[in-house]
């Protein structure tokens, strides 16, 4: 998408808002024995009751208010209620959701206690290299270039990148183009324009980086059994001054 107009702006702000408030409401909340359709209905309820509607659910589908992946679950994993949150489990909730026409996407990866500096350094990694990201986010500025400089980070701090998974734009629908990689595509052309909307998400892994999709269709698991974290805003490119449309006070992202 493209900011058009004062109006695109605002339901791409609101949306936005609304999406890093349920996130960060859902991972407030997380706590070992809640199941993780419990923590679904937690951000459910909330972007119901602000008008907004799941987007992976309008787009797709999908069995789920949220996508909620625990441990080696990459991402997309199912709420269910037979999955239980467990202290020291890795936990990703990925809130995508549509109002008025308006689509917006985040998400974030939190330790449940205790925790592990082996743990704390993969967060604090992938979170660095989500800015890292924001900061070449300008007009004029290849997509490749942002994978590349991605890669280049996670390979510095010991990590891969999982090379099925990356940003992408978003605001008319959830997934549209460019594509923005985790990794250098040289095939990839994209160029980054002023009033673009994207998402910018890394995904770094501690193991091969390499990913399977589950006999359920739709959550993605490491095939090594691996651990992987994620953190994701929406961006509108605006200059030098990138604007977080999902970004909130004392989020976690």
């Amino acid at each position: 998408m493209q900011i058009q107009n004062d109006k695109d702006l605002h339901g791409m702000k609101r949306i936005g808002e609304l999406c890093g408030q349920a996130l960060k409401l859902m991972l407030d909340s997380a706590e070992p024995g809640m199941s993780t359709k419990h923590l679904d209905d937690i951000g459910r309820e909330f972007l119901q009751q602000h008008g907004a509607t799941s987007a992976p659910i309008k787009a797709y589908n999908f069995p789920g208010y949220t996508c909620i992946s625990l441990n080696d679950e990459a991402a997309h994993g199912i709420p269910s209620d037979k999955r239980v949150i467990q202290a020291g489990d890795l936990l990703n909730v990925d809130v995508s959701a549509v109002l008025e026409d308006y689509w917006g996407d985040t998400g974030a990866s939190v330790i449940i206690p205790p925790s592990r500096p082996e743990l704390e350094h993969l967060l604090d990694s992938t979170r660095k290299a989500l800015y890292m990201s924001i900061d070449m986010a300008r007009p004029g500025q290849q997509a490749n270039a942002i994978g590349k400089a991605v890669e280049k980070f996670a390979k510095r701090n010991g990590y891969r990148t999982l090379r099925e998974l990356g940003g992408h734009g978003v605001g008319r629908h959830i997934h549209e183009k460019p594509s923005i990689p985790n990794y250098y595509n040289k095939r990839n052309k994209d160029v980054l324009q002023d009033g673009m909307v994207i998402t910018l998400e890394p995904f770094l892994n501690t193991g091969r980086g390499r990913i399977k999709t589950e006999d359920d269709g739709w959550t993605l698991r490491t095939v090594d059994g691996s651990v992987s974290a994620q953190f994701e805003h929406t961006v509108i490119i605006n200059g030098n001054n990138p604007i977080l449309v999902t970004q909130v006070e004392g989020g976690y992202v």
